[in-house]
């Protein structure tokens, strides 16, 4: 069985409380008093309280190019990667050259060579290490890392793989942009990284953590202009479609019911629910599709509200808080889930291990 031995979930050192980002970003999209009551109006409502920012509030203002921003993105973005790949092989008592694979993936800025290139003489791994670079998966990336790592450790029992995420939504920010995408876009998305650390099944003996049992991945049909980016000259500009939350409700329980019954399961059965923090909306979607008590997302509430969406590290920090609190039933299983552009979504099935005598 593949196993999740350690997470560490890192973020950047500057905090704010909500109304404070509201009150500086406002202005860089809009001078119009109208718009900028819609903008405080709406971030009031993400359920958000607080974010952390890759760079100093003040510095925002004066990021105008994507050039600019991309390179803040390389250097804050190698910096997380490394403290939380430290963090994570630390935890699970791993060497830097014992490990085999590193899935890196991003959506929020790009680099070549890629950040795990970099992250492979800072860390002290060895250069024959295998490297996988993803972009595109947006925040769905998380859960399809994960599910990826597990098929590569299934036909490689005796490896040791490094699963890393950070994103810096911040530095997609828009200038001058006040349409209703890239205000959610700019009250939602929090900065962020994680690491962990995923052993091959021979590797897993006696090693602390949960197994990730199996997966699946869907696409929805004629979804592709729902969610993404509009790659121009200015960056990254997001693409949020006012139907998110309505494909969402609609696709999201199939793959889910699916992936629990080809192993004896049902919704129901289901002890632990890691969900991507995608928004209110994303959220109370889910929670209608999978016919689900209002709580049943309560770490996932607690994680948007206290860092964002993170994009794909999202349900990393949801899946770190579930190991870090404990209290799962030994054998119970559990259900990681995210919602990426496509529009796609990615189901993993998780078990906590037996107690051992």
């Amino acid at each position: 069985m593949v196993r999740i031995a350690s997470i560490a979930p890192v973020l950047p050192r500057h905090v704010h409380p909500q109304a404070e980002i509201t009150a500086t970003i406002a202005p860089l999209l809009t001078s119009d008093p109208r718009r900028l009551a819609t903008i405080a109006r709406i971030h009031a409502h993400t359920g958000v309280a607080t974010r952390h920012t890759a760079l100093p509030l003040d510095a925002y203002a004066g990021l105008t190019t994507f050039g600019a921003a991309n390179d803040a993105f390389i250097r804050a973005g190698t910096d997380l990667a490394a403290e939380a790949c430290r963090r994570a092989m630390a935890d699970a008592g791993v060497a830097p050259a014992e490990v085999d694979l590193i899935f890196f993936t991003s959506v929020t800025g790009i680099a070549t060579p890629s950040i795990d290139a970099l992250l492979v003489a800072r860390l002290g791994l060895r250069s024959d290490v295998k490297r996988v670079p993803s972009f595109g998966l947006g925040c769905v990336a998380g859960a399809a890392g994960i599910a990826r790592v597990r098929d590569h450790l299934v036909g490689h029992p005796q490896d040791v793989a490094l699963l890393v995420s950070v994103e810096l939504c911040s530095l997609t920010l828009q200038h001058g942009d006040a349409s209703m995408a890239n205000i959610v876009s700019s009250g939602l998305f929090g900065d962020g990284a994680a690491a962990a650390v995923m052993l091959g099944d021979d590797r897993a003996v006696d090693a602390p953590g949960v197994d990730v049992v199996d997966s699946r991945a869907a696409l929805v049909p004629d979804t592709t202009d729902a969610l993404g980016w509009d790659v121009g000259g200015s960056g990254f500009r997001i693409v949020l479609a006012a139907s998110l939350a309505d494909i969402v409700e609609e696709h999201l329980a199939p793959g889910i019911v699916d992936l629990l019954a080809a192993h004896q399961l049902k919704v129901s059965d289901v002890g632990t629910w890691v969900a991507h923090t995608g928004g209110p909306r994303i959220l109370q979607a889910a929670t209608r599709a999978l016919e689900l008590p209002d709580d049943a997302f309560a770490a996932s509430w607690a994680s948007l509200a206290r860092v964002g969406n993170l994009s794909s590290s999202g349900v990393l920090h949801v899946l770190a808080d579930a190991l870090r609190t404990g209290g799962q039933i030994p054998g119970s299983a559990g259900v990681l889930f995210a919602i990426g552009p496509g529009v796609c979504t990615e189901t993993v099935l998780l078990r906590w291990p037996e107690e051992t005598p």
